[in-house]
């Protein structure tokens, strides 16, 4: 049930990271962070976050295709040696992108920022696993949330909404193992879910049709 959750947001795509459609498409996205945070109304700060994102978006592009055409020419020996390179010189980027947003932003909206580059997966997701499983300690919460963070911090710097997601399966994975450990049958955990949402969705059609004035 919870895959479902990650479902793939396709973003436009091009092949010159320098062109009208791109920049254009990326000041679109830049614009709906700035607009997601509430800072609109701030024109300079709007301004300033806007082209630290816009550079975010361009240099991660430059970043991953760069990688890319040189694991293409180079053989599977020297592969390895090739991702590791390019994982250092994004994780600069990250934090160097990071420090910049914190010099304009609140923390807590710096927190809304990797949230609405990453498709709201963490708050989404993290809803989800209290809803299947309403019996959550905090410690187990805490585990979670703290998962899907982390997740989130590589999730960010993803070339694709694919890797993205593919980032956010992987951890979830690792979640899903945690809490079999701790002693949930996940199986009848997402068979109960299921039962209970549709129920509500049963009772939500019910109360619609109810209020439903007549002629």
């Amino acid at each position: 049930m919870l895959l479902a959750l990650l479902a793939t947001h396709a973003g436009a795509q091009t092949t010159n990271p320098d062109d009208a459609a791109y920049t254009a498409d990326i000041t679109k996205r830049a614009d709906e962070v700035i607009k997601f945070i509430g800072i609109e109304g701030d024109a300079a700060k709007a301004d300033h976050v806007r082209a630290t994102l816009v550079n975010q978006y361009r240099s991660l592009r430059a970043l991953h295709d760069a990688r890319d055409a040189k694991l293409k020419a180079t053989d599977d020996a020297a592969k390895a040696e090739v991702k590791s390179a390019s994982e250092a010189d994004i994780k600069k980027l990250h934090d160097e992108f990071l420090t910049k947003l914190s010099a304009d932003l609140s923390p807590e909206q710096v927190e809304k920022v990797k949230d609405k580059m990453t498709y709201n997966v963490v708050p989404i997701t993290y809803a989800a696993f209290q809803d299947m499983i309403p019996t959550l300690t905090e410690p187990q919460k805490a585990y979670i949330l703290a998962q899907l963070k982390e997740a989130r911090e590589i999730a960010m710097d993803g070339g694709t909404s694919k890797e993205k997601h593919a980032v956010f399966g992987k951890y979830k994975g690792r979640i899903n193992n945690y809490l079999s450990k701790e002693g949930y049958d996940l199986k009848q955990a997402n068979k109960d879910w299921a039962g209970r949402r549709k129920a509500r969705e049963a009772g939500d059609k019910q109360q619609a049709s109810e209020q439903k004035p007549t002629n």
